[in-house]
């Protein structure tokens, strides 16, 4: 898979995208990561990248010609099975969108900064818009990082034990189950009896009735869908 970021901080991707299993998942060959700095694409002299609202208001806008020629110039270069804008405007983020995307082959990512970019990218380029959460960033800089890390973990390989991603919180609506390991008696506190008994099929049952609890108590929705 290869995965494009767009920025106007391409700094702040350096560290989340270079370290631990993203990295692995590179050194591996099982992903590409390739981010580009939008200043390059800038007007005039100063690389100009953004510009005040028509109608008024606070806040600037990241202007329309950099993010195109930006984009046109990878598009250029490869089919792109998704263009997607990082944005809090958006449908939030989910397992279920992440497996789908895990799927494809190239991604393009386009990130926002000040109040956003030029509603005519969105309309020309984006095919999916994504949003992390009900609240708002500096910049769609570490959205971006936290997608790329959800949709590399489940490239097969990425992860050592594959098994253990498709038991995560959210894979089949329910949230995980508490988990435990040594010592089975930490000062007084034990380990539930079931999961030192050595018998899968009661560990298995323990696990989807405290999953199935724990949603019910703190994410009820989940079970609504």
């Amino acid at each position: 898979m290869r995965i494009d970021i767009i920025s106007a901080a391409p700094q702040l991707l350096d560290s989340p995208l270079n370290h631990s299993i993203l990295k692995r998942a590179q050194d591996k060959g099982l992903a590409e990561i390739h981010i580009h700095n939008l200043r390059e694409y800038g007007l005039g002299n100063y690389r100009q990248i953004d510009d005040t609202q028509f109608g008024g208001g606070a806040g600037m806008v990241l202007m329309i010609e950099p993010i195109a020629q930006c984009i046109e110039k990878l598009k250029g270069e490869r089919r792109y099975d998704e263009i997607i804008y990082v944005t809090p405007d958006a449908k939030t983020l989910t397992q279920k969108t992440v497996n789908t995307l895990s799927l494809k082959e190239n991604i393009l990512i386009l990130t926002g900064h000040y109040k956003g970019v030029d509603q005519r990218i969105r309309d020309l380029y984006i095919t999916r818009e994504i949003s992390i959460g009900d609240f708002v960033l500096t910049g769609g800089e570490l959205p971006a990082a936290i997608l790329v890390d959800a949709i590399v973990r489940l490239i097969p390989g990425v992860i050592g034990d594959e098994q253990s991603a498709l038991t995560d919180s959210f894979q089949d609506n329910l949230l995980s189950p508490p988990v435990y390991t040594r010592p089975a008696d930490y000062e007084g506190m034990k380990v539930p009896e079931v999961l030192l008994s050595g018998n899968f099929k009661k560990i298995d049952e323990w696990r989807e009735s405290k999953a199935i609890e724990k949603t019910k108590l703190v994410r009820p929705d989940l079970l609504d869908e």
